[in-house]
């Protein structure tokens, strides 16, 4: 019987969370995006977890140089020096116009010369943690959705039986609508950059799949920022229910209170309609004064005014309460009589 271990922390703050724990061990992901989506630099996050936590770890490139990799590394203040990197380019003789021949496809050639180089390099550094970048130069060199799938399983069990966590990356550039490795891997997951008409592009994941594990699903934001790539799970609302007692909120002014029928009641919702310059804002800040001198905690979130005519407006909060006053006893004194 296979032991249970951990699961395998991918290094990427908040994507654990996402994944219930991180991926499982000895098993075969997809992390798919557009270019410029994040791809590589989660896997670079995903290697240095390893590496930090004493494992073996290869990044097998296929589309970047282990320059520009090391690059990028350094442009977020890491250091690559506890992973291996290996550099899979086109062997000599396939680049060679002298020793090119016509009763084979040379992608034949280069897809078998393509898959016999990673065994070799997984014989090499026997690692526990391995970035296959990318699967576009594989799909292209296999030409056929068959051989493609043919391809990706033998990979897949070769690194089964090694009992090492591999994440493949795709671009997704040659056939979007390619759904082959979905059904191979063990769990999927895709990054998208969406590019607004106004301000910066927004990013999000979702995790497409993943077998015997529930996650957390729907699309997740994340940010790259200098340092890596932060990921912000998706809240829910049931999970965040608190024991919320039924009373009152109240101002400082009795009389305003006395309107309200002793105040607004905690967990409510409440709107205050009027047209500019009858004081829903003062208003407003009557609770705010009296929540902050109970000690309690208060957020403004302010679309129509700067921030420093908030402020003015609670000064000058202070200086108009008697004029609250005066209001709110002329009109309980109306409802009084009328009653």
């Amino acid at each position: 019987m296979r032991e249970t271990l951990p699961a395998a922390d991918t290094g990427t703050e908040g994507l654990d969370e996402v994944l219930a724990g991180g991926l499982t061990r000895g098993r075969v992901f997809l992390l798919e995006g557009s270019p410029g989506a994040g791809k590589t630099t989660i896997a670079t996050q995903f290697l240095l977890a390893g590496a930090a936590a004493g494992e073996k770890t290869l990044y097998i490139t296929l589309s970047e140089t282990e320059d520009e990799l090391r690059d990028g590394a350094r442009s977020h203040g890491w250091s690559l020096d506890g992973i291996d990197i290996f550099e899979l380019v086109p062997p000599e003789n396939l680049l060679d116009e002298q020793q090119q021949q016509s009763l084979l496809y040379s992608s034949d050639l280069e897809l078998g010369e393509t898959a016999k180089r990673i065994f070799d390099a997984f014989e090499r550094y026997a690692p526990d943690r391995v970035v296959l970048d990318s699967l576009s130069e594989i799909r292209l060199l296999a030409q056929s959705s068959l051989r493609y799938r043919r391809q990706i399983l033998a990979l897949k069990h070769y690194f089964a039986t090694q009992n090492a966590t591999v994440l493949m990356l795709d671009d997704l550039t040659t056939e979007l609508n390619d759904k082959t490795v979905h059904s191979v891997a063990h769990g999927v997951i895709a990054l998208e950059e969406l590019a607004r008409d106004y301000g910066c592009e927004r990013r999000r994941l979702r995790v497409v799949k993943y077998r015997g594990r529930r996650f957390r699903g729907g699309f997740h934001d994340f940010t790259i920022e200098t340092g890596g790539v932060k990921v912000y799970p998706r809240l829910v609302s049931a999970e965040h229910r608190s024991d919320v007692v039924r009373t009152n909120l109240v101002t400082d002014s009795v009389e305003l209170n006395a309107l309200l029928g002793g105040g607004v009641e905690r967990g409510s919702s409440v709107l205050i309609l009027g047209p500019a310059g009858t004081g829903k804002s003062l208003l407003t800040l009557t609770f705010v004064a009296s929540a902050i001198s109970r000690g309690e905690k208060a957020a403004l979130f302010v679309f129509d005014e700067e921030l420093g005519f908030s402020f003015a407006g609670q000064r000058a909060l202070a200086s108009i309460c008697a004029t609250w006053s005066i209001a709110a006893s002329w009109f309980s004194s109306r409802l009084t009589r009328l009653n």
